[in-house]
């Protein structure tokens, strides 16, 4: 999940709330909307890579 920040920048969300805080984990912050789905599916590739 992308989401853009007061600053401009933009942030990579986890899809899936943890139960405990009920909150999505940063996956990192980015410049352009472009790095963070760059980023995003360099995620998703490694989390099935087993």
């Amino acid at each position: 999940m992308i989401v853009k920040l007061k600053s401009g920048q933009y942030r990579l969300y986890s899809r899936k709330k943890n139960p405990k805080t009920g909150k999505r984990r940063n996956l990192g912050t980015f410049a352009t909307r472009a790095e963070a789905e760059k980023h995003e599916r360099a995620v998703q590739f490694f989390k099935r890579r087993r």
